[in-house]
């Protein structure tokens, strides 16, 4: 049986804090809490769970604050290429690819529960903070489990956000059942649940966006434990097998001008190809062929 469960008690984290630490003691603090009882396991954690942990904590723990007057400014400098940009009335939405080779609006620049004057950037690398959150974890409670970083991202074609993992420890995010068969029998070519994915979501009914909640607990997904899975990293489509790399409208733009160029270059072969054949010498006129006639004797 799937349960998820958000973990309270988590305060306001700043820079340097020790964010294993901190959920530890939030855990612990709920297993012990009048009522706890009953609860799936007490609310502590067993073997197979999987922690989802909001990016913005890792962020700040990390010291992932910076002064930013202009929020445009710090999603430029964290933005590796340019996917599509729309402008509205005062305000411009860039979809843009990251660092970490995510594609998402402002490049996950956040700048909502950060104190005024100030933005999140991502973490610099989800993968390692999983990481180091799942061996403290481990070590404190004396079990196994995985850990996710999520973060929140709209997507195309949809309305709405929803949570996605941009960083993981000890859990596979793709379950593969190529290979297997279906209900019917029939061989499965192309299936691949994005299950961090899916984790990411099922944690983010519970933590919410600002009911302070930024920890969730996903039980009952153990088979999908695995020390030596890879890292979210192994979501992202590669950009060769990327059929929408680009906006529509930059797409357009780039075929237009690409276009335009090869006209512009045939013309210019045009040109250099008129003069230089009329600057041919014409051919001398034949001689006679002998045995004509046309030699006098």
């Amino acid at each position: 049986m799937l349960a998820v469960f958000a973990v309270e008690g988590i305060p306001e984290i700043v820079p340097g804090d020790d964010l294993a630490a901190i959920i530890g003691a939030a855990l612990d603090a709920a297993h012990d809490a009048p009522g706890a009882v009953g609860a799936p396991d007490a609310l502590g954690l067993a073997d197979g769970d999987i922690l989802a942990v909001t990016s913005k904590i890792v962020s700040k723990a990390e010291g992932r604050v910076v002064e930013a007057a202009d929020r445009e400014q710090a999603i430029t400098d964290e933005t590796v290429r340019i996917v599509a940009t729309r402008q509205h009335p005062g305000s411009v939405t860039r979809i843009v690819e990251n660092r970490l080779g995510m594609v998402s609006a402002a490049a996950g620049v956040d700048a909502s529960n950060t104190p005024e004057g100030t933005v999140l950037l991502l973490p610099l690398d989800p993968d390692a903070s999983a990481a180091r959150l799942r061996g403290a974890i481990e070590k404190r409670f004396g079990v196994r489990i995985g850990v996710i970083v999520t973060d929140t991202v709209g997507r195309p074609w949809r309305q709405g956000q929803t949570d996605v993992a941009i960083g993981a420890s000890g859990v596979r995010l793709l379950d593969d059942l190529r290979g297997t068969l279906d209900a019917h029998g029939r061989r499965l070519d192309v299936t691949t649940p994005a299950v961090g994915d899916e984790i990411a979501a099922a944690a983010d009914l519970v933590k919410g966006k600002s009911a302070g909640l930024p920890v969730a607990v996903v039980r009952g997904l153990g088979h999908l434990l695995d020390d030596a899975a890879p890292g979210a990293r192994v979501l992202i489509r590669p950009a060769e097998a990327d059929m929408f790399r680009l906006g529509s409208d930059e797409a357009w733009q780039q075929g237009f001008e690409a276009g335009r160029a090869q006209v512009e270059a045939g013309r210019a072969a045009s040109f250099v190809a008129a003069p230089a054949a009329s600057s041919v010498a014409a051919p001398a006129e034949a001689a006679p062929l002998e045995g004509t006639g046309d030699r006098a004797d």
